[in-house]
Parts: C-alpha cells; structure tokens; sequence
C-alpha cells in the first residue's frame, strides 16, 4: 500500500494497493477527483493540478495517521452511541405503552376498530423502538472498544 496527501491538505490521505507508481498515483488521482466532486475536500486545486503534485507518505507518518484515524473513528462511534441513546429514551416510554396495550389482543375483552387502529399505528412506533434499541445496545459493545482507544491516547498524552 502507498499513500498519498497534498500540500494544500495534509489531512487528506489517499491509500492505493502497490508501490510509489504512475499508475498508483493515477489511482490517487482518481480518489482526488472523486473527494472534490463530493464537496470533501476542503481545498480547490488549481487547474493543472497533477499526480506528481501528490506527496507520497512515508512509513513514519503511516503509524500517527493510523492512531489519529483510531481516534477519529472512536469519536464517531461514542457520537453515534450518544444519538442512539437520545433516540431510544425518546421513544421508551410510548413503546413500552403500547406494548401493555398489545396485550388486550390476548383477552377475551371485546375491542373497538378505533382501539385497533391506534394499535397498528403503535405497532410502527414500537418496531421503530425496538429497532432503535438493538441498534443501540449494537453500538454500545463496539464503543466500549471506542472508549479505550480515547482513554489509551489520553493517558499517553498525560505521560
């Protein structure tokens, strides 16, 4: 694997499978073009730009980019638990309402159309919960892995 940046935008790192080649850099330059019709990249090019402009990242800088992007992506990920969490609280309390009224289905209790009809409008409430949930406890396991990384690159920066 070979990576490349611009000097414009060290932050940006282009990663293609071989060695330093004409035909890695046209890769780069390929992911180059695909970032900037995307709106990600945070800097316009010049016209003329081309992929010998592209620096290439040598190994020392593989390993810190690897730790930041370690730290990038356990952000993401306590970010996503975070919303995650406020999704399901917000919608608990009505699930769990309807899920006691899902039981007069079970009864001998006659029902009107109109209890049933507030039932299967609750029914999309209480999948949308219990969706939310296990995408919630899903995220959950993978942040506790996230939560170290964080606590691992904030006790080296303590040392």
């Amino acid at each position: 694997m070979v990576q490349y940046t611009l000097a414009q935008s060290p932050e940006i790192i282009l990663t293609v499978p071989g060695k330093d080649s004409a035909k890695a850099r046209e890769k780069a330059m390929d992911q180059l073009m695909e970032l900037m019709d995307s709106g990600k990249l945070p800097t316009e090019l010049e016209e003329g730009f081309g992929s010998q402009q592209l620096i290439e990242v040598k190994e020392t800088n593989i390993e810190s980019a690897s730790d930041e992007d370690g730290i990038t992506q356990a952000v993401q990920v306590l970010s996503n638990l975070a919303t995650l969490k406020l999704k399901v609280q917000e919608s608990r309390a009505e699930a769990l309402a309807i899920r006691k009224a899902v039981d007069i289905l079970f009864t001998d209790q006659s029902v009107s159309e109109e209890e049933i009809s507030r039932l299967k409008e609750g029914f999309k409430v209480l999948k949308n919960f219990a969706q939310a949930n296990l995408r919630y406890q899903e995220a959950r396991s993978k942040a506790e892995q996230a939560r170290q990384v964080l606590d691992k690159a904030l006790n080296s920066a303590e040392k």
